[in-house]
């Protein structure tokens, strides 16, 4: 070990606190610190490279040193890197926020811009409720949200409000808002106890029951449009966003969705809102937004929502009290321009999506040669492997088995990385990642699962 090396990971356990992570655990083993990257590589402290299997936690869209980015950045260096956005605006963020509106579906007029994903749904729930307060017929009984079970949209305390991923959420009951909840359109483990082909949707029948019920108290329905990412990537049955959207415009009732993770062609369109022609009341943004290079997150609104917010000269002040220090920093938004770009231009990033995820199909298809392969789910470049103990009955592994975190760490020894969520391999690669870095992901992950499959059948599984 190099004496550079040696002195990060000294320093690295010695001061550090690392998210999601379990640090009795990481202090005792060997960490991987990253001090570099490029293309769709990351390399650690001793020169090993790895696939960008994750895409740096779901954000990074066009692979690292991108010259068209490392541009932008560069440039708008020359001119400023931050100003307040409170009273003042700036040049790039101006420009961004047309740009996401031309882009956003048709009836979304207005951005407000924060600092991350769980900042960009915390604004839409604080907006939502102080509309019914000041819109031209008040609701102020409205106070309540609903959201989906398994939700995950944040670590702000009103997003941990509308969470229901106990291992995250639990510990905070006691600070929580109360939150109505329904059932998950998690097909392989339905919550209502019934078949995807005989059920008729009943997930969202049941949703649709719900709001009609507390429709007089509901502030506003929060949903992750198609893919419920951090549940396990839980792809929701064709038609389900749709049905969601008609009830909540027939019962009054605000729509929230969340895009932070299936936003900027994730599922194979720019926002998984268009996949069913659905315009939400609020639509959440960040991770891609900035093509994985620096923190920025928006929150677009339509104008009704936003004319709520108006003040009459002498009367009451309607302004929306909420914001960041580096809201809309002009380095951000010059590097998400450039992101779009990219993504949008003629038979660029976001025309390639589905033909890499087709790609990357096939090799899932060939993983269901191991019994403990329970189900598959792909969304565009967004898949979840859920593996099981047994297959007929869909029991999950023993908990002294931790089959998916034992994967991906194989993974990591074969130059790919991943990260599992519970019982699920998770793959999320950059859009623009080149195709025989998709069959070497599909290589690598079946040759891990392989060497999973040996390791259980030594130990008699």
């Amino acid at each position: 070990m190099n004496e550079t090396a040696m002195q990060l990971e000294l320093w690295d356990k010695a001061y550090n606190w690392h998210p999601f992570t379990p640090m009795a655990s990481y202090l005792t083993s060997q960490p991987i610190i990253i001090t570099k990257a490029h293309g769709f590589f990351l390399v650690d402290q001793f020169g090993n490279e790895y696939i960008d299997g994750f895409s740096s936690l779901w954000c990074n869209l066009h692979g690292h040193q991108v010259p068209e980015l490392d541009n932008a950045l560069k440039e708008q260096l020359q001119k400023v890197a931050h100003s307040t956005f409170l009273g003042l605006s700036n040049e790039p963020a101006t420009i961004l926020a047309k740009r996401l509106i031309e882009l956003a579906p048709k009836g979304l007029t207005r951005v407000f811009y924060s600092d991350s994903g769980a900042t960009a749904v915390e604004v839409a729930l604080k907006m939502a409720f102080q509309f019914w307060h000041q819109c031209p017929n008040p609701r102020k009984n409205k106070t309540k949200f609903l959201a989906l079970g398994m939700a995950y949209h944040g670590d702000t305390m009103g997003d941990v409000s509308i969470g229901d991923l106990g291992r995250f959420h639990d510990m905070f009951k006691p600070l929580l808002f109360p939150t109505i909840k329904s059932p998950a359109p998690y097909c392989y483990r339905c919550p209502l106890q019934l078949k995807p082909e005989s059920c008729g949707m009943a997930c969202a029948l049941e949703l649709e029951k719900l709001v009609e019920q507390h429709a007089d108290e509901l502030v506003a329905v929060v949903i992750e449009p198609l893919v419920q990412g951090a549940a396990g990537m839980v792809t929701a049955p064709k038609g389900f966003l749709k049905r969601v959207r008609e009830v909540t415009k027939k019962h009054n009732v605000l729509l929230i969705a969340d895009e932070v993770a299936v936003g900027f062609g994730r599922t194979g369109t720019l926002f998984a809102c268009e996949q069913e022609e659905v315009v939400p009341d609020f639509l959440c943004l960040a991770k891609g937004i900035t093509g994985g290079y620096l923190p920025l997150a928006a929150t677009l609104a339509t104008e009704e929502v936003f004319k709520a917010f108006l003040n009459e000269p002498g009367k009451e002040d309607k302004t929306f009290q909420h914001g960041h220090t580096y809201t809309a920093n002009p380095l951000g938004a010059a590097v998400a321009i450039a992101s779009l770009d990219l993504l949008m231009k003629d038979s660029g990033v976001l025309a390639q999506v589905d033909a890499k995820g087709q790609r990357m199909q096939r090799h899932l298809d060939r993983l269901w040669e191991f019994s403990f392969v329970g189900d598959i789910r792909r969304s565009g470049l967004m898949i979840g492997i859920e593996l099981v103990g047994n297959r007929e009955t869909r029991m999950p592994f023993p908990e002294n088995i931790n089959a998916a975190h034992a994967i991906c760490m194989l993974a990591g020894k074969h130059g790919l990385m991943i990260r599992p969520l519970g019982d699920v391999v998770v793959l999320m690669p950059p859009l623009a990642i080149p195709e025989e870095l998709v069959d070497r992901i599909g290589e690598v992950l079946y040759n891990c699962l392989m060497e999973f499959s040996q390791q259980l059948s030594g130990q008699g599984g």
